[in-house]
């Protein structure tokens, strides 16, 4: 059971669905425009996303497994990601090599359904696999010496593509993945700044400069306030391209986001961060969701 809860934690398997729904999201938006909607298309692009992202997981915490082993709280961030409250690699729970091995068999489980899928579709979503694992690997690394945070402002474009992936696994590189890209993108910024204001203790014995350690407390809330703005300004261009359902989910995101700011800007501290996290992923499920029902209305 140790070793259950272990591969667990690591996998941040409770969040299965996430991902491909996020991943779907994208994919859906195509369908009115190229057609080709398929149950079996549609249950591969899901095994592609989730196989994808555990692979990220893992090796997210492959990197930074030495550093991880300094943490000094285990109440906030790490508690609310991983059900039993561990970093099973830098425990020794997981041996390093078993969580290498995982990654590599997750990452080409991925890579062959991908291959699946007709050219160029597979060349452009093998391309954003790809580039995605390089620009995680330089974030963990970058951020370990750096005096402006360039990790997280081109770390964060691999989450951010990762609908525009699912939308190339039918369409074609056009304006409605452009226009997703540009409205995810500060989302999965705020995101990251609410990340690293929950997780600054950490961060600090690690030596990782995060927002929050190179900009201090007050100033990660403006960089959440800030990308959360134009978050919102891209979702108003972003609504050129929806229906009228997914505008609804997308409005009822940003009243959350809203709320969240509020609190975070009213007291800019781990605690209170943690408090309102749940409202971005709460969020993130609403765009996605309403995305995906918005094709059948």
């Amino acid at each position: 059971m140790e070793t259950v809860k272990a591969y667990i934690d690591l996998t941040r398997i409770q969040f299965f669905f996430v991902w491909p729904l996020l991943f779907l999201s994208g994919l859906f938006l195509s369908f009115p425009v190229y057609g080709g909607f398929d149950w079996l298309l549609i249950a591969k692009a899901a095994a592609i996303a989730l196989l994808g992202f555990e692979a990220g997981f893992v090796l997210n915490d492959y990197i930074d497994r030495d550093l991880d082993a300094k943490d000094v709280e285990h109440d906030k961030l790490t508690k609310y990601w991983r059900l039993f409250s561990r970093r099973p690699i830098a425990t020794g729970n997981v041996p390093a090599r078993n969580a290498l091995m995982l990654f590599i068999v997750l990452a080409a489980a991925s890579v062959a359904l991908i291959l699946t899928l007709p050219p160029p579709h597979s060349y452009w979503v093998l391309t954003i696999m790809v580039y995605s694992y390089i620009v995680e690997v330089f974030y963990q690394l970058k951020k370990r010496n750096q005096g402006f945070p360039i990790a997280q402002l081109i770390g964060r474009t691999d989450f951010s593509l990762f609908p525009v992936a699912g939308y190339l696994v039918n369409g074609q590189p056009d304006m409605v993945p452009l226009l997703y890209f540009l409205f995810f993108y500060p989302f999965a910024q705020a995101h990251l700044g609410m990340n690293d204001l929950i997780d600054v203790a950490n961060d600090t014995v690690r030596g990782l400069k995060t927002i929050p350690v190179l900009c201090g407390l007050r100033r990660t809330g403006q960089w959440v306030l800030g990308f959360t703005a134009l978050h919102i300004i891209g979702a108003l261009v972003f609504a050129t391209v929806l229906k009228p359902t997914a505008l609804i989910g997308i409005a009822l995101g940003l009243i959350l986001l809203t709320f969240a700011n509020t609190a975070i800007q009213k007291n800019p501290t781990p605690d209170s961060a943690l408090k309102v996290l749940p409202m971005f992923h709460v969020a993130m499920l609403i765009y996605t969701s309403s995305i995906i029902i918005s094709y059948f209305i």
